[in-house]
This record gives C-alpha cells, sequence and structure tokens, in this order.
C-alpha cells in the first residue's frame, strides 16, 4: 500500500473511522434494548447517522489530527446512554452491553476486508478507479481493531472496564466504579507516554496481518 499526502489519507480514513465509532455505539444500544432497556431508541441514538454520535473532541479533532499528522489514529463518539436499572439481569447484562462494541467494530473489520479483497482483485494498478476501495479497506481493517483492541482494556468508562467491573464481587466493583471519573485521563496519559501503542500493537498487528493475507495483500 503505497504512502498517502496528509489530504489522502483523510479522504481515506474519514468514513471508516466514522462508521467503527457509529456502528460501535449503536451496537451497545441496540443490545441494551434486546435485554430490556430502550433509552438509546427513545433518545434517537438507534441510528447509523453519525451526525447523531458525532463528539467534537473524540470523533473529530483527535483522530482528525491524527490522520493529518499519520500518528496512531484512534478516537470516541458520544457514549450511547443505557439504564442499567431497566436490564433484566444487570451484572450480566452489562457485560453483553459492554461486549456488543467491540463485537461490531471486528464484524466490521470483516467486512473491510472483504473491501480490500474486491479493491486489489478488481484494480490493475495504483491508477485505477477503484483502487481507492483497497486503501479504505485496509484503514477500516486497522481502526476497527484499534477500537476493538483499545476497549477492551480494563478500564472504565471503556468497555473492558464495564466487563471486569460486572465480574467483579459487589464491593469490590462498587469501588473500582469511582476510577471511571479517571478514566479517561488514564486512556490520555497512555497515549501521550507510548505506553498505548505498546499494549495495542501486538494483537491489532497480529489481526491485521491475518486479514491482509487472507485479502491478498
Amino acid at each position: 500500500m503505497e504512502e498517502l499526502t496528509g489530504v489522502q489519507r483523510f479522504a481515506v480514513w474519514v468514513l471508516p473511522v466514522l462508521f467503527a465509532i457509529t456502528v460501535h455505539e449503536v451496537a451497545h444500544g441496540w443490545v441494551a434494548m434486546k435485554l430490556g432497556d430502550s433509552t438509546a431508541k427513545m433518545m434517537g441514538r438507534l441510528t447509523l447517522n453519525p451526525l447523531k454520535h458525532i463528539d467534537l473532541i473524540g470523533t473529530v479533532l483527535v483522530p482528525g489530527f491524527l490522520m493529518l499528522v499519520g500518528g496512531f489514529v484512534f478516537g470516541w463518539a458520544k457514549p450511547v446512554p443505557v439504564n442499567w436499572e431497566n436490564l433484566r439481569q444487570p451484572r450480566r447484562d452489562i457485560a453483553l452491553v459492554a461486549l456488543a462494541g467491540p463485537a461490531a467494530n471486528f464484524i466490521m473489520a470483516l467486512f473491510w476486508m472483504i473491501m480490500l479483497a474486491i479493491g486489489l482483485n478488481v484494480a490493475e494498478n495504483a491508477n485505477s478507479w477503484i483502487y481507492p476501495l483497497a486503501l479504505m479497506g485496509a484503514a477500516g481493517i486497522t481502526i476497527n481493531l484499534v477500537l476493538m483492541i483499545l476497549n477492551l482494556l480494563p478500564i472504565l468508562p471503556l468497555d473492558g472496564g464495564r466487563v471486569l467491573g460486572s465480574l467483579l464481587p459487589e464491593p469490590l466493583a462498587r469501588k473500582y466504579a469511582l476510577s471511571e471519573n479517571y478514566g479517561l485521563f488514564i486512556v490520555l496519559a497512555l497515549f501521550f507516554f507510548g505506553i498505548l501503542s505498546t499494549l495495542l500493537s501486538p494483537p491489532v498487528n497480529m489481526l491485521r496481518g491475518i486479514m491482509f493475507q487472507i485479502a491478498g495483500t
């Protein structure tokens, strides 16, 4: 895959990033609805319209800047509202709702793998009109794997933190829940000190390599 300019990189990445973040949040709301809580549906958040989910900093500024400078791209959207008290079996269902987001990202990574394969097999060369589909497929695989692995980290309010909290004994879970106020700062600190990339790169690179190989790169 050839090197891109900052503007080209932005054009290739913008749709995969928007839909990776959007579908991730919709998956949370959809599973919550199936398990008893319709808050997201009532608030109009069970939609693939990215405008309903965009967070100015997490969906636009952070990933946009990283796309342009060629950094480690990640982002976030406005969390889909879930009333945990409405879930039929809260301890179990919180974990299921949380896991829905990373699961959606994995499914989207598989979709983009197919797009990458189509782009590579149909395009005669890098100047072909369909070659951008291959580039977008590669970007889609990457961002969805990054978001999947990132969200599985056991840090609140990430999905992995929700899962861990649902598995801990209740007294310990209540104490662990207090860390949610500092979760975003912890993630940003891990990012700026390069620890986040060290944690995410091995599993992301392994899965991406497998998908790229299947797609025929």
